[in-house]
């Protein structure tokens, strides 16, 4: 029997984990001078009403052990291959705890022959959460251990984020944005809008207004999304599930995509890093297509200067 192991940076639902018997490991938050369990002990509901009121909040990996007693508890139920899918070791020490914990599994089960493979999904958030669920659902369709491993370490590197924040504070101070965006986007007085490069986030535009943050999603959408591969898509927030709505009715009206779009919430542990106001788009690209402010900024001149030619066609029509 295979199993499907993650971490709680997946952010999937606990309806979708429960549905596909996804078992979740949780990071570890801490309010002030309190420690919850992520998704256990503090929902994102809860967390996302006093985020703003909190002086200290601190994320912290899951323990080796944890991932451990994950992977024995997978065995004691019937589990002889497990697939171990966590956030990207670029942002996160998840991926490394699941790897010594895997150690550990062997050292006190050195005659076990259980298979355990711990995989960096090289994504954040429902990035890691998309892989993890498509890996569920291959494996009802009929996967095979190793199909499923070669499907993720295939196409991880071709999970396509993008993220708009109303504060990139958040960020900042988690090192979970690259020195070289930081910078650049506290300069920045419009929207940033992110994506993952070399593991870690990295601001590739900038639009003013949520209106034009979410054109740019549907734009890149189209331009970028292999539909061969993405059979659905998770839109993901933190605070407001109005954008959110409002962005599953764009994809809807405004793009060929017939499959099924999913919204979701960052969980706590995740929104910590993002703050409020976080909203995100995830699917599949077709293979590595550049993606960075430059090129954004080209594109959009590209954009405007047709928009003059039709604007002066029109003038001498009148």
């Amino acid at each position: 029997m295979i199993r499907i192991i993650t971490d709680s940076t997946c952010d999937l639902s606990d309806e979708v984990l429960e549905k596909h018997r996804i078992t979740m490991v949780p990071l570890y938050v801490t309010l002030g001078e309190t420690t919850y369990r992520d998704r256990v002990d503090i929902q994102p509901d809860d967390f996302y009403k006093v985020i703003e009121k909190e002086d200290t909040i601190k994320t912290a990996n899951p323990s080796p052990e944890d991932f451990l007693k994950a992977f024995e508890e997978a065995v004691k139920e019937g589990a002889d291959e497990i697939v171990c899918i966590n956030m990207s070791s670029g942002t996160s020490g998840s991926y490394q705890a699941a790897v010594l914990g895997r150690e550990l599994f062997f050292e006190r089960n050195f005659e076990s022959a259980v298979k355990i493979r711990v995989i960096d999904s090289i994504s954040m958030s429902h990035g890691t959460g998309w892989l993890v669920l498509k890996g569920a659902r291959l494996l009802e369709e009929g996967a095979g251990y190793e199909d499923i491993i070669d499907f993720l370490e295939m196409y991880k590197g071709h999970m396509k984020h993008y993220l708009s924040v109303d504060d990139l504070d958040h960020l900042i101070r988690s090192g979970r944005l690259t020195n070289a965006s930081a910078f650049i986007g506290k300069m920045l007085k419009l929207k940033p809008i992110m994506t993952m490069k070399n593991t870690k986030g990295a601001i590739v535009a900038k639009e003013r207004g949520r209106k034009k943050v979410l054109g740019h999603y549907i734009r890149e959408f189209k331009a970028r999304a292999d539909l061969d591969i993405t059979d659905f898509v998770i839109i993901g927030y933190t605070s407001d599930r109005m954008v959110a709505e409002n962005l599953k009715q764009k994809l809807e009206a405004e793009t060929d995509f017939t499959g099924e779009i999913m919204i979701m919430q960052m969980g706590v542990s995740v929104g910590a890093h993002v703050g409020l106001g976080g909203i995100a788009c995830y699917f599949v690209e077709k293979g590595h297509q550049p993606d960075g402010i430059l090129i954004n900024e080209y594109k959009q001149f590209l954009e405007a200067k047709e928009e003059m030619k039709k604007r002066l066609k029109s003038f001498k029509k009148s």
